[in-house]
């Protein structure tokens, strides 16, 4: 029972952000309205609220809260390059860890004695290039955050490359966020209109999955070297 503990633990937080709403007090306009108090709260309390910054980045990403780009944003707005970049990649981080920790912890014993055929197949062939598919899913920003987050736990990926590529994987994205977020003076000072087609351009796309396809060209020359043989 106390391996259920963690996950449940989770859930249970889940259901209660939602029945209080409270993802939608992460909003461009909810921003736009508070700046000035928060850049003020920011310069008397920088540390203790670095610190506050990335426990929530954390209980968010823990919880799978679909607000992580607003704290992306957020965290750039508030925090000078490269804290922003750094404190968002802690917390993500974090977050990931702590559910997929929960996750495995509370499932390992129904995976292990109950796994089909199919899933350990996949589960071998996805541990083979571990590394590089992780990459690939952390890199292109069209996946589910929660999902890649999960699915690695089911699938036996150990938990310090899933540590790493999840760090490195969601750098580039996380630079752009909140390269964008530093820039959002300006964007309320214009009274210009806010869109994620503003951050998430055709080129920036075009860059995302070019970096994800190259991180796959290990996997492919290894199997084209196993036909071979």
């Amino acid at each position: 029972m106390k391996k259920w503990i963690p996950i449940i633990l989770i859930v249970v937080l889940m259901i209660v952000t939602y029945i209080f709403r409270m993802p939608d007090f992460f909003s461009f306009e909810m921003l736009k309205m508070h700046r000035e108090t928060l850049n003020e709260y920011v310069s008397e309390h920088f540390a203790l609220t670095s610190l506050l910054f990335i426990l929530m980045y954390l209980v968010s990403t823990a919880l799978s809260l679909p607000i992580g780009f607003y704290l992306s944003l957020l965290g750039g707005f508030l925090f000078p390059q490269p804290l922003s970049t750094l404190y968002v990649i802690l917390g993500a981080t974090a977050g990931a860890s702590t559910l997929f920790w929960a996750a495995r912890t509370a499932f390992s014993d129904i995976l292990r004695k109950k796994a089909s055929p199919f899933l350990s197949k996949m589960k071998e062939g996805f541990n083979e290039n571990a590394a590089c598919y992780m990459l690939f899913l952390r890199l292109i920003p069209a996946f589910p955050f929660w999902l890649v987050n999960l699915a690695p736990a089911f699938l036996g990926v150990p938990f310090f490359t899933y540590l790493w590529t999840t760090a490195v994987g969601i750098l580039p994205a996380v630079v752009v966020f909140t390269q964008f977020g530093a820039g959002l003076d300006k964007v309320f000072q214009g009274d210009q209109e806010f869109s994620i087609d503003n951050i998430l351009n055709r080129d920036i796309k075009i860059a995302l999955v070019a970096l994800a396809i190259l991180v796959l060209i290990p996997v492919v020359f290894k199997k084209l070297r196993k036909k071979k043989i």
